[in-house]
């Protein structure tokens, strides 16, 4: 029986857009996806594959998809639009994988969270007329699994796209229909910056994340009931960041390494300033300082990024 779509959610489409959409790994973006193209009317047909059986079986005990192939290159075979939801560290190899099962205007497409490296590894391998739009929904839970998908995860969330030069503007405009068809806010730029962006709003608040929990587990003088115990509410944000999937951010720092070093330089030097303004009692450096982000972090409100009555919506 198809889930119900939460009130206010995107509209659902009277004919598909796409006749057959595959889904390449069925985790908390995989099934996201597959859950609101079926619900949405996105795709007459979708498909699903995961190189884990025990995630397959569980995929078809959902009804995530109309059919969970046993091979990547079954499931992308005939697809009019293909979803890479894999680590970005895997997509060249899934690209080589169902190259040849590909038909002539598909339109390729991936969720990773870094994009340079994934279209140097991915382009290579596309015979020709296959297009490729790489696709960044920034959304997601610190949870995974074909179980955590929800069909609303991409409301008023933005994607972004970074096609390639040369990139048919049919299959972008696609692409951008796909996912505006989910709620989400699209919106086109080029891989490289992408990455800068993503490296200091996404990728350098993760790895201080993992850092900053590793620490307070490594303190000898406070023990792990402690640390668990007394979690005020900036902790408890950092520790719901590092629960997120370790393989997939593990080949994103890897992936995107030189936006990211560049981020954490920026980072240590400005937060040398703020040491030392701790340590000769600098009140008025620190209270500059937290002044400004404060209206940075009120600008991130305003500008609809966070919004308690979305993310009850987006839980539902």
């Amino acid at each position: 029986m198809m889930a119900p779509v939460p009130q206010s959610f995107a509209p659902r489409r009277d004919e598909p857009l796409f006749g057959r959409l595959a889904i390449i790994g069925i985790g908390l973006i995989g099934s996201s996806i597959a859950r609101a193209a079926k619900d949405l009317n996105l795709a007459g047909r979708v498909l699903l594959y995961d190189r884990d059986e025990a995630v397959r079986q569980r995929a078809r005990e959902l009804g995530l998809g109309h059919e969970v192939a046993e091979t990547a290159a079954e499931a992308v075979r005939d697809a009019d639009h293909i979803v890479l939801c894999v680590p970005v560290g895997a997509c060249g190899t899934v690209a080589a994988e169902i190259a040849s099962a590909l038909k002539p205007g598909a339109i390729l497409s991936d969720v990773g969270s870094v994009k340079k490296s994934v279209v140097e590894a991915v382009l290579p391998h596309l015979p020709e007329g296959v297009h490729f739009v790489p696709a960044h929904p920034v959304a997601g839970t610190e949870n995974s699994g074909p179980d955590a998908g929800f069909p609303s995860l991409f409301l008023n969330r933005w994607c972004i796209l970074t096609p390639p030069e040369g990139t048919h503007e049919t299959a972008i405009a696609r692409t951008r229909q796909f996912w505006e068809g989910m709620g989400a806010i699209v919106e086109i730029m080029t891989a490289s910056h992408h990455d800068l962006v993503l490296a200091v709003t996404s990728h350098l608040p993760h790895l201080i994340a993992y850092n900053i929990v590793g620490t307070a587990e490594d303190l000898a003088a406070v023990t792990q009931s402690e640390v668990i115990k007394f979690s005020a509410g900036g902790f408890r944000d950092f520790t719901r960041i590092a629960a997120s999937d370790p393989t997939m951010w593990r080949d994103v720092f890897l992936h995107n390494k030189d936006a990211v070093l560049e981020m954490l330089g920026r980072f240590s030097e400005d937060l040398a300033v703020l040491t030392r303004a701790i340590r000769f009692g600098d009140g008025d450096t620190l209270h500059k300082h937290f002044t400004r982000t404060r209206a940075i972090r009120r600008g991130i409100v305003a500008l609809g990024q966070e919004k308690p009555e979305t993310e009850k919506l987006r839980k539902d």
